[in-house]
């Protein structure tokens, strides 16, 4: 269970909101709504625990999570706007790379299957450089096809994907979904998810 009790963002001199709550439970995921500046992505960087909040308190199972860092990041899967990898990295490697770096064992072949689920086939031992915006996106959101932390927390993850991209990857949140997962979301595609239970928070 994620909980967000009475948050405040103050960015400079300017108050982004104020007593912001809400409860996510397993099977739910929280869809965050506001036009740009309102401040979704500093909500999201509050989540994670990489932006205190001015005032309030963000829990992870009823507790603190800067009083459970390590156990916190051990359940936690964040993917920002960036694509955050590698460009003279393959996508074979920036994956491998990325689990690497996550703690997570994922063996090759687990990472070749990855990226042939988000269409990269036959493109795994091309730098990224070479790589179209679509395919670097792809290269990005491979990391979700064997993630099994209960927390996803995803910011614009849709962006620069073709139909049949964001169909698949409303599915893949689905299926996290329905194994009991929790996910919080930015977009500004309206996207259905066809499975758990969709809420709506607007900012601003």
């Amino acid at each position: 269970m994620l909980e967000a009790d009475n948050l405040e963002c103050v960015r400079g001199e300017r108050r982004l909101f104020a007593g912001l709550s809400f409860t996510l439970e397993g099977g739910e995921l929280l869809y965050l709504q506001g036009r740009n500046g309102a401040g979704k992505t500093s909500l999201l960087r509050m989540l994670i625990g990489l932006l205190p909040p001015e005032a309030g308190e963000i829990r992870w199972q009823g507790e603190a999570i800067h009083r459970q860092a390590d156990a916190f990041r051990a359940e936690l899967c964040y993917l920002g706007h960036l694509n955050a990898i590698k460009e003279e990295l393959t996508p074979l490697e920036n994956l491998l790379a990325s689990a690497h770096l996550a703690g997570e064992s994922l063996s090759e072949d687990d990472a070749l299957d990855a990226l042939e689920q988000v269409g990269l086939a036959g493109r795994e031992d091309l730098a990224c450089k070479y790589l179209s915006q679509g395919q670097k996106r792809r290269v990005s959101l491979a990391r979700l096809v064997k993630e099994q932390r209960a927390l996803w927390v995803l910011d614009e993850p849709f962006v620069a994907l073709d139909v049949a991209a964001v169909d698949w990857l409303a599915g893949l949140i689905s299926a996290h979904l329905q194994r009991g997962g929790l996910a919080v979301m930015t977009t500004h595609q309206p996207v259905a998810i066809p499975a758990g239970t969709v809420r709506e928070l607007r900012i601003g």
